[in-house]
């Protein structure tokens, strides 16, 4: 999967709103860990939730559902969206027979804001605090929140320690042991990193980055700016460079065969060193028995720093949905609770986004916090809608430069694609 997700830093300890409304008085948790119901949830008795996730996150999120409709007096759906997800809620809220609650990714917002389909969640100061700065950045459009951070992931380092006992300290220092390794028979590839005959911006973006690369400028405000669109600067053309002189003319650490479907196989078989991956991973390397660790993607000697994109799955209020008071209810303080989050967490162990869950889940899963210490300087997936149109033309592009092509050639192409998508 072409996996978006999302890294992080320790805060503050969360403090719950009695209401779903932003009230100042802190809210008492129950026996259960889940927040008291709320005027407005009072008010819902009898009412229906419906809320929609994907497969994963629906298995999860069930018992709590059920558990928060006991507690308030209300019947709670969770329903499974298979494809599509993000497109078949938008459909669905412009026909009047959307969800009163949407789990997704917080890159879908920009265009869910741009369709109406989601309002801001009523978070007070205490509960954004209680979450990474990155985290509540991810959410936060246009200056308003516009979801509950509920899971953050992203890219890091993964190596084989009894190949690679020590940590590379650039990108340079990697590729030199992966090819010394390869040339001595103990592994078949320099590095797991998926590009395939499409390319795969998301996992090459670190090394991207690394080189000096940039998807857009910035705004005053700090966010990506849809008009300065950056993948033909001179900046991004020597990025590409760095690409093409690892790829298969190159030391051979970027490959085409290496694809979404084998890269992590081949990590936990033994058959490279170095697995640039996310939390998604560590079901197979666990399986595989390797000895591992975590660290951040090294960048270049004297490059600039290795930014993974870092992505915040979320629970989005619909603006649309027939109970809006009790949905408020639902993303503000109940799924913002220590508990429920250390409960999805066991279901789907994906990085807590709330910090004080984070660490009590770190605790027993060193892995949780390495992979959030390895993305806590990188970059929210831009939430523009205008990112739709970058991942192909990226993609192309990189793909372009590892099979050893020009690599200015492969960037104009790439930067005329998006300047007309965006035109259109």
């Amino acid at each position: 999967m072409r996996t978006r997700a999302l890294g992080v830093a320790a805060l503050t300890t969360l403090a719950l709103a009695a209401t779903a409304c932003g009230g100042s008085q802190p809210a008492t948790p129950s026996a259960t860990g889940s927040a008291a119901p709320s005027a407005a949830a009072t008010q819902a008795q009898g009412g229906k939730l419906v809320i929609w996730a994907d497969p994963n996150r629906v298995k999860a999120l069930k018992p709590f559902a059920e558990q928060f409709g006991t507690e308030n007096g209300v019947s709670v759906e969770v329903k499974e969206i298979s494809k599509d997800n993000q497109q078949t809620f938008l459909t669905a809220s412009q026909q009047g027979s959307g969800p009163d609650i949407m789990v997704g990714a917080h890159d879908w917002i920009g265009n869910m804001v741009q369709n109406g389909a989601i309002e801001p969640v009523n978070l007070t100061d205490a509960q954004k605090a209680a979450f990474p700065e990155i985290a509540m950045k991810a959410v936060t459009f246009d200056g308003q929140v516009y979801g509950a951070p509920y899971a953050v992931e992203n890219i890091a380092l993964i190596r084989n320690t009894k190949l690679a006992p020590d940590a590379p300290a650039t990108l340079e220092d990697m590729v030199k042991q992966g090819k010394a390794l390869k040339e001595a028979g103990k592994v078949k590839e320099v590095l797991c990193l998926p590009v395939a005959q499409k390319g795969d911006a998301f996992h090459v973006y670190p090394i991207f980055a690394a080189g000096g690369g940039s998807l857009f400028g910035t705004t005053a405000s700090g966010d990506p700016d849809p008009k300065k669109v950056l993948l033909g600067s001179p900046e991004s053309v020597k990025a590409f460079g760095k690409l093409k002189d690892l790829g298969e003319k190159g030391d051979g650490a970027l490959k085409t065969s290496i694809t979404n479907e084998n890269y992590i196989s081949s990590f936990a078989g033994g058959k490279c060193a170095y697995l640039i991956s996310g939390p998604w991973a560590m079901g197979d390397v666990k399986k595989g028995g390797i000895s591992y660790d975590i660290t951040p993607v090294p960048s270049f000697k004297d490059g600039k720093p290795a930014t993974p994109f870092v992505g915040v799955q979320s629970f989005f209020v619909a603006s649309k949905g027939k109970n809006k008071a009790l949905a408020q209810e639902f993303v503000a303080n109940y799924v913002t609770n220590k508990d429920v989050a250390k409960a999805l967490y066991a279901a789907d162990p994906r990085p807590p986004a709330l910090t004080e869950a984070l660490q009590e889940v770190g605790a027993s899963d060193p892995d949780a916090g390495k992979f959030m210490d390895a993305g806590k300087n990188g970059m929210p997936m831009p939430a523009i809608p205008e990112m739709q149109a970058v991942w192909e033309p990226f993609g192309i592009a990189e793909a372009a430069v590892v099979k050893g092509g020009d690599a200015a050639k492969a960037a104009e192409a790439a930067q005329k694609a998006i300047d007309s998508s965006l035109k259109n």
